[in-house]
């Protein structure tokens, strides 16, 4: 099992798949993900953040939520 930690809480969190689980039979889902934007911005969120976040939020709007340390306001 892998993690990372997310980019506005700082959970850490699960990342299902990849070597790290190729010999594992535990089959648990990740607890984030990455969002991508056109600008080159990325965010690694966990599912608690990404759901707090406005719906069509902007790179601008993900910067802001990540800076005020994400769902734990």
């Amino acid at each position: 099992m892998t993690s990372e930690p997310c980019d506005a809480c700082g959970e850490s969190v699960r990342i299902a798949g990849g070597i790290a689980n190729i010999w594992s039979f535990t089959h648990e889902p990740s607890g984030g993900m990455t969002i991508e934007f056109p600008t080159g911005e990325d965010f690694f969120l966990c599912f608690q953040c990404l759901d707090a976040l406005p719906e069509d939020a902007t790179a601008a709007d993900v910067a802001t939520f990540v800076a005020a340390g994400g769902y734990e306001l």
